[in-house]
């Protein structure tokens, strides 16, 4: 009984060691892409604030209320939302907080989805809801120029009275140890009230040719951006969870490293015992 157990201990151990060098292996991958992925936020917040200041700029100095994109079309058709989450698991609550917060879209029953990555074109395709595009199902493979693509089209729906307007969740990387989902309405677009107002500029050809042309510049810039920052959020919650996991292995190993010597010292008393009470026969 006593050699059965150590060799099921002995078992245990070498599977949970098994375990921990892949999520050891993990964590270091997630490391690694977490890096790229800051390094991407950098690289494109200066332009969303650019240009959003940009946009700003014109709105506070134009009383148009005729320009694009500042009502909707139809004010009954449905909202459209960008709901960014990740293609696989093992990330921690990255992904299970997105969708929680994406499910109550679905009781509106007035919403129409664009899904970015496999969890969250899962999550809503299982779920019956109306999906704008399947286009953009894994969000490793969307590029930047996929965002302008997306951005491009919203604002065609847009303009078309198709949708009332537009709004985009994602995760937001506050630090390697805190990620926040968000919302963020998009479209109709609104001024921002801390900024001054000016005096009306003359835009040529037009006011409306000019916001056509620029918003879904600025709402490429936001989306990508936005990718960027779930993308960075995503590795670091997996770098946590596979560091938590490695820990816990090691944890685990150390307790059954403790109960395998215990059990192989009580194996060979009991043997040695056997040994001197049959010398005594």
């Amino acid at each position: 009984m006593g050699s059965q157990s150590i060799k099921e201990i002995r078992g245990r151990i070498r599977s949970i060691d098994s375990t921990r060098q892949i999520t050891r292996a993990m964590e270091l991958v997630a490391s690694s892409k977490l890096k790229k992925a800051q390094a991407q936020i950098e690289a494109s917040r200066p332009y969303f604030r650019i240009i959003y200041g940009m946009l700003q700029d014109i709105l506070s100095k134009n009383s148009d209320r005729s320009l694009p994109y500042l009502a909707p079309v139809h004010a009954d058709a449905p909202q459209a939302y960008i709901v960014i989450a990740g293609d696989r698991g093992l990330a921690g609550g990255y992904n299970s907080n997105i969708l929680k917060s994406a499910a109550k879209l679905l009781a509106s029953g007035n919403a129409k989805l664009l899904p970015i990555g496999k969890r969250a074109h899962e999550f809503f395709l299982n779920r019956g809801a109306e999906i704008l595009s399947d286009s953009y199902a894994e969000a490793e493979k969307v590029s930047v120029g996929d965002c302008f693509t997306a951005a491009k089209t919203l604002c065609e729906l847009f303009r078309e009275g198709k949708i009332s307007g537009v709004s985009l969740m994602y995760t937001e990387f506050v630090s390697v140890l805190s990620q926040q989902p968000r919302s963020m309405p998009l479209l109709p677009l609104a001024r921002d009230e801390r900024t001054l107002p000016g005096r009306d500029i003359l835009y040529e050809p037009s006011p409306e040719e000019a916001f056509a042309a620029m918003i879904p510049e600025y709402l490429g810039g936001v989306l990508y951006g936005a990718l960027c920052e779930s993308r960075a959020s995503e590795q670091a919650a997996r770098r946590s969870a596979m560091d938590t996991a490695t820990q816990n292995a090691d944890e685990m190993i150390d307790t059954l490293s403790l109960k395998y010597n215990q059990a192989r010292q009580a194996a060979i008393t009991q043997e040695i015992t056997e040994i001197v009470a049959g010398s005594f026969v």
